[in-house]
């Protein structure tokens, strides 16, 4: 998991200020390209918190996701605000919890009508069991004065399109309802987060507070105490899911007995630094790697990283060779890793920052290939460490 922060982003302003309120001393970040971020901490934690503004709609929420993504390299992404529920179980108020993610305007028009071809990406693994542990415990929402009901976490599809969809009879919300039923909310932007993440191997949660029913009886008014309100609880269990996950972060660092690591196992570490290699250590003498004891290793130099992306290019083709990757996934990767060894050579700052950003573009190429994955990391690492 990365050491970077939880990412939270918005599309409305006022989900943005539901979240702004937990966090304590928000600084602003400005990215290079006028995007502006708050980092703060959640209230009575060490949890870091980026907090971003996306705007409506998919495009834009997948161009400010992976400026976040880049910027932070944070330990998830969380996209958090309103939607309008699609069927009378979810009530308003509740919090549904993306177990995947319907892109549902993909589609092919025939003479026999419009067939449904959505993009679907489905929650991390990891991310999905602690919200479903999280909604166990059920301590998460702020308490509401006035409420019969204390709003419930609801796991399902959410259905993510280009409209604002207030009907129940017209003949869009009828093919909606009828090709995505199992989808318990509406909205614009998730697929946008959900495919920036993809890209660039970061996880995503969708975090959705139920507003409206999306039939027909949304209206202004009824928005101006309703949003406040499911905006509050998406991000009240936002920020819960954000603080485990930092907690998460610091048991990777501390183990879970608060135990340091002791002098002699510091002096007995053994680094391999060869890809793909079996170490045996016997009689003090080890052949096809790379062993220190009792010694401080070297810093991997600018020289190092340069060849190290030549025996990951190796690998890569390897696997594309293996039927691992499909010849548009290698071609995309290959041009990346290419880029990447271009900016390696130049050996200044800007043009390491230009290599780390293009390797986490490439991780999300690779994503299906847990060997890629892996050595690409120490790489990312590299070149983020030269920047």
């Amino acid at each position: 998991m990365s050491k970077g922060p939880v990412v939270i982003l918005t599309a409305l302003n006022l989900e943005y200020q539901a979240v702004r309120e937990k966090l304590a001393s928000p600084q602003a970040h400005l990215h290079e390209r006028g995007t502006r971020f708050e980092v703060g901490t959640v209230q009575g934690t060490s949890c870091r918190v980026a907090l971003g503004l996306t705007s409506k709609g998919n495009h834009s929420a997948a161009v400010i996701a992976e400026r976040a993504i880049q910027e932070f390299s944070p330990a998830a992404v969380l996209f958090v605000g309103v939607a309008g529920a699609l069927w009378e179980a979810t009530r308003l108020g509740d919090v549904v919890v993306a177990s995947h993610v319907y892109a549902y305007h993909g589609g092919t028009s025939e003479d026999d009508g419009l067939k449904a071809r959505p993009r679907v990406w489905e929650a991390p693994h990891g991310i999905s069991q602690l919200a479903s542990h999280l909604a166990r415990l059920d301590d998460w929402a702020d308490s509401t004065p006035g409420h019969e009901h204390a709003p419930q976490v609801r796991f399902g599809a959410i259905a993510a399109g280009e409209i604002v969809q207030n009907s129940r009879v017209s003949a869009e919300a009828t093919w909606i309802r009828q090709h995505y039923n199992d989808a318990l909310a509406i909205e614009m932007e998730a697929a946008g987060v959900a495919q920036a993440g993809h890209l660039n191997g970061a996880p995503v949660a969708i975090i959705r507070g139920i507003s409206d029913r999306a039939d027909g009886t949304k209206n202004s008014t009824d928005d101006r105490s309703r949003q406040p309100q499911a905006a509050a609880n998406a991000a009240a269990f936002a920020i819960r899911l954000a603080v485990e996950l930092a907690g998460e972060q610091e048991e990777t660092v501390v183990p879970r007995d608060g135990s340091a690591p002791s002098a002699d196992q510091l002096d007995r570490h053994v680094t391999n630094t060869a890809h793909n290699s079996t170490v045996g250590i016997m009689a003090g003498s080890v052949t096809g790697s790379s062993v220190h004891m009792n010694t401080t290793p070297e810093e991997s130099g600018p020289l190092n990283l340069f060849a190290a992306l030549h025996g990951f290019r190796e690998n890569l083709t390897r696997h594309h060779a293996e039927g691992g990757l499909d010849q548009d996934t290698y071609r995309e990767a290959l041009a990346d890793l290419e880029s990447a060894i271009r900016s390696a050579g130049e050996q200044t700052s800007d043009a390491s920052k230009r290599a780390a950003m293009t390797l986490r573009r490439l991780r999300g190429l690779v994503v299906e290939c847990p060997a890629l994955m892996a050595e690409l990391a120490p790489l990312i690492a590299a070149a983020g460490d030269r920047a």
